[in-house]
């Protein structure tokens, strides 16, 4: 009987030029965001519920995303560090970050 021959299945990437910067940025959960943040981000939004940057602008806007003022670039302690925190809406948060690693789907290599 006749038998289906092999479907071609390139090699996967191993070298840093082949991978995407998604790949070499990590999981959001090898980057911190664990359920542990989940928890305290969901609480830091409960006690600051406003748009920080909206609030700057006169207008009123559920903040939905907490931020890092400072990115922490992988530092644990700059990450949960409280003070470094802030709460923006999604719009405002997507345009900061956005910014600082120079455009939208760029991710910055260190």
């Amino acid at each position: 009987m006749p038998v289906r021959p092999q479907r071609h299945k390139p090699v996967s990437p191993t070298t840093p030029k082949h991978t995407t910067p998604e790949q070499q940025r990590g999981s959001s959960n090898e980057r911190g965001y664990t359920y542990r943040w989940q928890q305290s981000s969901k609480g830091y939004l409960a006690k600051h519920p406003l748009c920080v940057h909206c609030e700057q602008q006169e207008r009123v806007t559920v903040a939905t995303d907490v931020d890092h003022i400072v990115p922490h670039r992988g530092d644990m302690v700059l990450f949960w560090d409280r003070a470094n925190w802030q709460g923006l809406c999604h719009p405002c948060h997507s345009a900061k970050t956005a910014k600082e690693d120079g455009g939208f789907g760029n991710a910055r290599r260190a």
